[in-house]
């Protein structure tokens, strides 16, 4: 049976009614990923091993040195990942006690196999019984079990990718809040890649990389747009060691290998550096968190090394205007970046006016586009994108475009969503640069500045409907026809009154 996106996706969903009641849904994500990273490994190199027996075979060698060949020769799998027997699926489902410890051996074993996973799958703890027990992992595993998930067995081998995001999205849904500290909305990043074009060549950069959608979605861009994907470079950090394991997972099971996904806290240890001095790129996308309280300022007081404080701190509140910073740093002479923020980026006053109004000045900042409400898991509020650009084109030099598209979206069950034409609407506007009435103003420096550098949008773009003019002569006539309807039915009533002899 081969298995269709829909029915992948169904599959593997199943896998968390399985775990419902045993641990938080919040934590659903990295067991069932690990689950499903392994059998994929596990299949794939399967169905690797028989053709290359076969092929071995044909070429006249014994077919029992061709099968010790095929499981134990890295250079016949063309980069693709080796399965020890230890991490073999076929050696899991043996397993009937202690079968978190058997998973955690066979992730230490695959790792141990294959360089480029270090660190991806050992960083999930299946042996705390406590929190699962073997009941529990051993249904899971006889449900991972029911279809093989070889390429062979799958309507392309591109569903696996799919299948992945379908469940990031709705793991974050489950965790509520939580969700948005590693899943943006697709459509979201779907308009920020757009605005920003990546093409071939380029370096991209997401510095709080989360589950990696900012990537894997400019490389679709990419593909869909004719270019060649192996001539990008994409580079990533992130903080939270589980989340930094899902989105190396993402990545290869996306196909996309050549990738460059550090662990750690990028602004206070930035691990994508190049002899002491920040790496810079192409393009930088990114949804950090929003009004960080926790961003190493005390540690920035003492002096930055990578002289990314070119603005001033920020105050301790908020973290925004300093991932902006270090952001704009790492951007080449030609580089741009977009990053999504909450609305108080825009005209919170203080150390946060100063860093806007140095960025105002020196021209870098291109467009902001005021997003609806509710898009986000992890809070309602609308949220916003701006754009910076290193090297504006002259036509657009001391302007920026406001874009309000607060009212561009569909509603949702649990959020609210983009749909095609939102986004293409928006970047239309943005790539032609002008007015359009009740949706986007391109707005001078000196209109900027004479609002004392806030960059609110609805400052810029009127969405206000006009009051409908009142013809006076009109209402007047028709008042008159009201009063003397009353005067003649107060007559009438006053007649039965004294019919009824109830007044004189």
């Amino acid at each position: 049976m081969v298995l269709t996106q829909s029915e992948l996706n169904s599959h593997l969903y199943q896998s968390a009614n399985i775990l419902r009641g045993s641990i938080d849904s919040s934590e659903y994500k990295q067991y069932i990923f690990g689950m499903l990273f392994l059998k994929r490994l596990s299949d794939q190199f399967d169905e690797n091993v028989e053709k290359i027996i076969n092929e071995l075979v044909s070429d006249g060698i014994d077919a029992k040195k061709a099968e010790k060949i095929a499981r134990s020769d890295p250079s016949e799998h063309h980069g693709s990942f080796m399965v020890p027997k230890r991490s073999h699926w076929s050696e899991i489902k043996k397993a009937s006690v202690d079968i978190g410890a058997t998973i955690n051996k066979a992730f230490e074993s695959l790792e141990h196999e294959n360089p480029s996973l270090e660190g991806v799958l050992v960083a999930i703890d299946f042996n705390d019984k406590n929190r699962i027990s073997d009941a529990v992992l051993n249904k899971l595993v006889l449900h991972f079990s029911k279809h093989s998930l070889a390429n062979s067995n799958l309507e392309s081998s591109d569903i696996l990718g799919g299948s992945y995001e379908y469940l990031i999205k709705h793991f974050a849904d489950d965790s509520g809040k939580k969700g948005g500290e590693f899943y943006t909305p697709i459509e979201v990043v779907r308009l920020l890649v757009r605005l920003l074009r990546p093409a071939e060549d380029m370096k991209i950069c997401d510095p709080t990389v989360g589950s990696g959608g900012m990537l894997i979605e400019s490389i679709k861009y990419l593909e869909e747009n004719g270019f060649d994907k192996s001539k990008v470079s994409l580079y990533g950090q992130e903080k939270n060691l589980n989340t930094w394991a899902i989105c190396k997972m993402n990545m290869l099971l996306h196909g996309v290998f050549d990738v460059h996904i550090f662990k750690g806290d990028t602004m206070a240890e930035p691990k994508m550096v190049d002899g002491g001095t920040l790496m810079v790129f192409d393009r930088v996308l990114a949804n950090p968190m929003w009004n960080q309280k926790e961003w190493s300022r005390e540690w920035l007081e003492k002096g930055d090394p990578f002289n990314r404080v070119r603005y001033g701190l920020p105050p301790k509140s908020s973290g925004d205007w300093m991932w902006i910073q270090h952001m704009t740093a790492t951007l080449k002479s030609d580089g741009m970046l977009g990053i999504v923020l909450d609305n108080g980026v825009l005209f919170r006053g203080g150390a946060e006016k100063k860093c806007r109004q140095g960025y105002v000045n020196d021209d870098l900042i291109e467009a902001v586009i005021a997003l609806p409400p509710n898009l986000f898991f992890n809070t309602g509020s609308p949220g916003t994108i701006l754009i910076f650009n290193k090297n504006k084109k002259d036509s657009r030099r001391g302007k920026i475009l406001f874009i309000d598209a607060s009212s561009e979206y569909e509603e949702g069950k649990a959020q609210n969503f983009l749909r095609e034409g939102n986004i293409s609407k928006i970047v239309d506007v943005f790539d032609s640069f002008s007015d359009v009435d009740k949706f986007c103003n391109v707005t001078s420096f000196e209109e900027i500045v004479e609002n004392d550098y806030n960059l609110n949008v609805s400052l810029y773009v009127d969405t206000s409907e006009p009051e409908p003019e009142v013809d006076v002569t009109s209402v007047n006539n028709e008042l008159e026809e009201l009063i003397e309807t009353r005067e003649n039915s107060y007559k009438e009533m006053q007649g039965y009154l004294k019919e009824l002899r109830y007044c004189e």
